[in-house]
């Protein structure tokens, strides 16, 4: 891949007495994380968990957000990491997001690298501690890692930025990526198709396609017969989800379905389409149920019939594969790595983006499937979603850390359905 520097393992590829490759020391410094919730903190928080529980030793550099700042350990999913947390200011045409200092950045990252010296140093995005970490540790001659999480275009409407600007804002953007993602010895993004787009934004190529991955086994199926259709949401209740185009699309589904929709999680349009459902007339029939914890997500995802996910820029959508693990079929905007879960026809349908007449009537087919049909739906999104367990995923980044080969396709595998382009909308 292009990179400035060639890979330089170190002591990431030391081995015991025996032979066996040594646990590693290893930073992840992320712009998000526990407590905010979010694809990327997510991914990050199971990924510390993860490898801890793997035997080694893991670090996470990241905003305070609402914690302390300072150095503690933090437990996540039963095992313990040592999290740097960072003195952050919060972003405030964001509902949630805080942000470590800019200019204090390079001054903390160096500290915390020469105190924990680590074997590699894995980063999320670019944005502010991700360029902080590799930066510092380019100087030090340590491994890099960095994944991309980040749209620059789904940022956009938190800038303030006018319109006519956006698209000059958007190339400003890709190249701060390219400057970080540059040092990075391997570089990973979610699917093939957010990996295409990456390399294509900032001309970095040979990027690995990895994904997040979750632990199936965290998840319930139900394939009892149904007693209530009930479509469900969860994600970031934020503009670029389109959950107005759901609640629509709800709203033209015939009466005699008694179709219910649950929304969960928060953001910043929580209130405007709350009022929307109640302009569209559904009533009681939607439900905001706010941030829950994880048993009540998992609850949600058993009790439903069908897992809808409208948004058009989804680099890989942890929700989506977490509703698939509950065996539920999904209904999802045929829009970048979408296609990659949804297979057309055989564990949901794909809909024309933004087009809530098409949402409608591809909801409408699995809600009046029989019971039969649904279980083959159900069954086949356990299948898909098998590729996609976090043990493969850990693997995967253990090998990378070691600067050991990887096999692209041997990742994550291509959709079933061919690259129909719709997620370029994103850009």
């Amino acid at each position: 891949m292009t990179n400035s520097h060639d890979p330089h393992p170190g002591d990431a590829d030391a081995t015991t007495g025996d032979g066996t490759a040594r646990p590693l020391r290893i930073l992840i410094g992320a712009d998000t994380f526990t407590p905010d919730v979010n694809g990327s903190a997510r991914f990050a928080e199971h990924l510390a968990s993860g490898l801890a529980g793997r035997g080694h030793e893991v670090h996470v550099v990241v905003p305070s957000a609402k914690l302390p700042v300072g150095t503690r350990t933090e437990v996540f999913d039963g095992q313990e990491v040592i999290v740097h947390r960072l003195y952050s200011w919060r972003w405030y045409p964001h509902d949630w997001l805080t942000f470590a200092l800019p200019w204090r950045i390079k001054q903390n990252s160096a500290r915390i690298i020469d105190e924990v010296k680590p074997d590699v140093v894995h980063f999320q995005s670019h944005i502010i501690v991700g360029r902080g970490v590799s930066t510092e540790a380019e100087k030090r001659g340590i491994r890099i890692v960095g994944t991309n999480h980040v749209m620059p275009e789904n940022m956009l409407a938190f800038t303030g930025i006018p319109k006519f600007l956006q698209n000059w804002a958007i190339g400003l953007a890709w190249a701060a990526a390219r400057r970080s993602f540059i040092r990075a010895d391997a570089v990973t993004a979610p699917t093939r198709r957010a990996a295409d787009f990456f390399e294509e934004a900032t001309g970095i190529g040979n990027v690995y396609a990895i994904s997040c991955g979750i632990n199936a086994s965290s998840y319930t199926p139900d394939f009892e017969p149904r007693k209530e259709n009930r479509v469900l949401f969860v994600g970031r209740v934020a503009g670029e989800k389109h959950i107005d185009v759901l609640l629509k699309a709800i709203a033209l589904l015939p009466a005699d379905l008694d179709t219910k929709v649950e929304i969960v999680g928060g953001g910043d349009q929580l209130k405007n389409l709350q009022a929307m459902a109640q302009q569209l007339g559904l009533g009681d029939r939607a439900t905001f149920t706010g941030y829950v914890t994880e048993e009540e997500l998992r609850k949600a995802y058993t009790r439903s019939t069908v897992f809808a996910m409208p948004s058009i820029a989804e680099l890989q959508s942890i929700a989506t594969m977490e509703a698939m693990a509950s065996g539920l079929p999904v209904v999802a905007a045929d829009a970048m790595a979408l296609p990659h879960l949804v297979h057309d026809g055989e564990n949901g349908f794909l809909f024309r983006p933004g087009e809530e007449r098409d949402l409608a009537d591809k909801l409408e087919r699995v809600l009046r499937m029989p019971q039969d049909e649904l279980a083959r739906f159900k069954n086949e999104s356990l299948a898909i979603v098998a590729a996609h367990d976090i043990d493969r995923t850990l693997t995967t980044f253990e090998h990378i850390y070691r600067g050991e080969p990887v096999t692209d396709p041997l990742v994550v595998p291509h959709a079933k359905v061919p690259d129909r382009g719709q997620g370029d909308s994103a850009a």
